[in-house]
């Protein structure tokens, strides 16, 4: 897109604080990339507001919500939930990325340490990875055992039946990126100081083993796809985007009203 292609709204935008910020943010100078973020990020100030709404109507009628993000590792889900939560009241929501089970945990029920953490009445919860680590990244790469993981794969429909039975509503997304996706943004994190402390020995043994991952993914996303608790699959590859519709799909699937 050229300057001349450009509406006097399409200049307006970009001279913004905004779409400076993102128009010089990349090397090279994209006004069609710049205005596509820059309407991305206003309409996620738009959904964030609306979120603050959903919050209220859920502290107000006790209601519990759990979300759960899934997906490959450097697919987008801990800056997703930064975004979705960054204005919504910290007292009235949680969010949990557990470290691998301890000692004690591993003699449990396996689904006993995210009981103790999910939401009371008025509360959300947001898993930046859950229980579903038994589905893909654990038998992946060798944490759990065949019977572990048939143990978790019979019990995990029931589980979360008796969840949203109980009243929470249930949200779970997988972020889905391409393979090579995920190597330019591990590259991207390897080459950033301030981000490099994330890529684990998990994280470097991703791309090797990247259709061992498929394989589990599809297992998965077919087995644990029920009514009462769906996938929703959305394409990672474009962050901005992801993020947008995983805030749409939050305030459609709540039970929420703006006028309660």
């Amino acid at each position: 897109m050229s300057a001349l292609d450009l509406s006097d709204d399409d200049l307006a935008l970009l001279n913004s604080k905004l779409g400076l910020k993102h128009l010089l943010e990349d090397n090279e100078i994209d006004p069609a990339e710049a205005l596509r973020r820059t309407r991305c990020e206003l309409e996620l100030s738009e959904l964030q507001e609306e979120l603050v709404g959903l919050q209220n109507w859920v502290i107000e009628n006790g209601h519990r919500v759990v979300v759960i993000f899934e997906g490959r590792d450097a697919a987008g889900k801990g800056g997703a939930i930064r975004r979705i939560t960054s204005h919504i009241n910290p007292r009235h929501y949680q969010i949990y990325a557990l470290p691998k089970p301890s000692a004690e945990e591993r003699g449990q029920w396996y689904f006993q340490r995210y009981v103790s953490i999910l939401p009371k009445p008025g509360e959300m919860v947001f898993f930046d990875r859950s229980w579903y680590n038994r589905a893909m990244v654990e038998p992946v790469n060798g944490f759990c055992s065949k019977h572990e993981y048939a143990t978790f794969m019979g019990q995990v429909n029931g589980f979360e039946n008796m969840l949203v039975e109980s009243g929470t509503t249930l949200i779970k997304f997988y972020f889905s990126i391409s393979k090579k996706e995920q190597q330019k943004r591990f590259k991207a994190i390897a080459k950033d100081p301030l981000k490099r402390w994330k890529l684990t020995s998990v994280d470097q043994s991703a791309q090797k083993l990247w259709s061992t991952y498929t394989k589990y993914k599809q297992d998965m996303l077919e087995k644990t796809n029920t009514e009462q608790a769906p996938w929703m699959v959305i394409d990672a590859n474009d962050k901005y985007e992801a993020r947008l519709a995983a805030l749409r799909h939050i305030l459609a699937t709540v039970p929420w009203s703006s006028d309660d």
